[in-house]
């Protein structure tokens, strides 16, 4: 396995295929992988072998490579190997590689910070809100997110873009005294206004340590990659939260107060202690 995340380092992706937009000779992407393309994953057709159309997703540098069954009805995830033990996955990689001249940003890693298989899922399961307020917050829960400080620190929700100069104050004012400290926990909803954001938001969705990037990002040492090729769809899912519900800059930001009502505050936040103040212990 070790060999074949060096390999992938070295990767250059082709363009992204979905459903909207499949290639002469690769076929759609499957359901169930068209769920983790929504959710930001990179998602690229390894070929056919044996039989089965082969695919490789990346998500939070954790790579996973899937089987799509002769029958298209079944589906299953792992290496491939021919009937002598050869590792055929490998090769299909390789004859990826091939097929590029550039290099691949490191997306895979050796220790990927989360597995795919904690990736949330869409469900058909219907609920009765009470409030539209309600509605949009569940909503928000479900976005594409990048979490930032403790994970047993009261929550809030904030959509940025990642040249917004609000959004770069106000991840400053919330790292220096309240996210360093364990007071709160971010959950930074990446969204792009420009097609060069937008790349770099879902750079930031597929990267396995977004949160060092960020912080580079913010320390301006480096910038974040504006890659063309690079699939969108978990960012877009999120600029199309932001438009349903009307929300027009950012930052936004979203959190359930003590009192069990949903807060928004429009850009950056002008008394951070107040809005900690109010957050669920």
């Amino acid at each position: 396995m070790r060999s074949l995340a060096l390999l992938l380092i070295t990767l250059t992706f082709l363009p992204f295929v979905s459903k909207a937009n499949a290639q002469d000779g690769v076929p759609e992407v499957p359901e169930a992988l068209q769920i983790l393309a929504d959710r930001g994953a990179q998602v690229r057709f390894l070929g056919n072998k044996h039989g089965m159309n082969g695919w490789i997703s990346i998500f939070q540098g954790q790579e996973q490579y899937h089987y799509e069954t002769p029958d298209g009805q079944g589906f299953v995830m792992g290496l491939l190997f021919d009937k002598d033990g050869k590792m055929v996955t490998i090769d299909q990689v390789r004859q990826l590689q091939a097929q590029n001249d550039g290099v691949l940003d490191a997306l895979a890693m050796d220790k990927p910070s989360e597995s795919l298989a904690t990736v949330k899922t869409e469900t058909n399961k219907e609920f009765e809100y009470k409030t539209p307020a309600e509605k949009m917050f569940s909503e928000i829960e479900s976005s594409n997110y990048i979490s930032f400080g403790s994970k047993d620190a009261p929550v809030i929700y904030s959509f940025m873009d990642p040249q917004c100069p609000h959004c770069h104050s106000f991840m400053k004012d919330l790292r220096e005294g309240y996210l360093d400290k364990g007071l709160v926990q971010v959950r930074m909803i990446p969204v792009g206004f420009r097609e060069e954001t937008m790349a770099q938001a879902a750079y930031l969705l597929a990267t396995p340590d977004p949160q060092i990037q960020w912080y580079d990002h913010l320390d301006e040492k480096k910038m974040l990659p504006a890659k063309n090729d690079v699939n969108t769809e978990g960012v877009q899912k999120n600029m199309m939260l932001m438009q349903s519900w009307k929300f027009n800059v950012t930052p936004m930001t979203v959190y359930l107060g003590k009192d069990g009502k949903v807060k928004i505050i429009r850009g950056r936040a002008s008394n951070m202690a107040d809005i900690v103040a109010d957050l669920p212990s």
